[in-house]
């Protein structure tokens, strides 16, 4: 049986997408294949024609995290919310309680440090984006010291949550 035109790559977007929750919620080390195709609605076997590795899902649905983050803060930079909007629209009960539609930073930060290389770098990449949206909220001219305020800002609302969701889990 033949699938239509698109068919594939339908289905490895919806593995990465089931991917990024999954591992999100549960930990990259805690989410395993089976796990991830099983809630995806496939056989283990579907995997191998769509990814090479694990390796390469985790560092494709960590992507997928970050660009939907990034794509948030960017839409409220264009409705023209300011810092504080972006700080209560990121520490709120929703995203406390859904860590698998929330901030890969604050779900997976422990275990990014620990992945290769290239997924660090990916990490760090996506990072720094979201920084320099984040120092384009704060007052002044001063674009280093802006960057280094953001960064605090910034791992100050991760820790935050990670805080938050330490203590709901009691």
């Amino acid at each position: 049986m033949r699938f239509e035109k698109g068919h594939k790559l339908s289905t490895r977007r919806h593995i990465v997408d089931v991917a990024s929750k999954c591992m999100r919620r549960d930990g990259i080390s805690a989410t395993g294949i089976a796990a991830i195709m099983g809630e995806a609605g496939l056989t283990k076997g579907a995997f191998s024609p769509h990814f090479e590795s694990k390796r390469v899902l985790v560092r494709e649905a960590l992507a997928l995290a970050l660009d939907g983050q990034q794509h948030r803060l960017d839409e409220d930079q264009l409705k023209g919310l300011d810092l504080e909007s972006a700080v209560r629209g990121y520490l709120n009960r929703a995203h406390l309680e859904a860590p698998a539609d929330g901030c890969p930073s604050a779900a997976l930060l422990p275990e990014i440090a620990r992945q290769p290389l290239s997924i660090r770098q990916d990490y760090e990449k996506a990072l720094r984006s979201y920084i320099a949206t984040l120092a384009a909220l704060l007052p002044g001219t001063d674009s280093v010291e802006k960057q280094r305020r953001a960064t605090a800002i910034f791992g100050l609302m991760v820790g935050t949550l990670q805080f938050a969701a330490g203590r709901a889990r009691r």
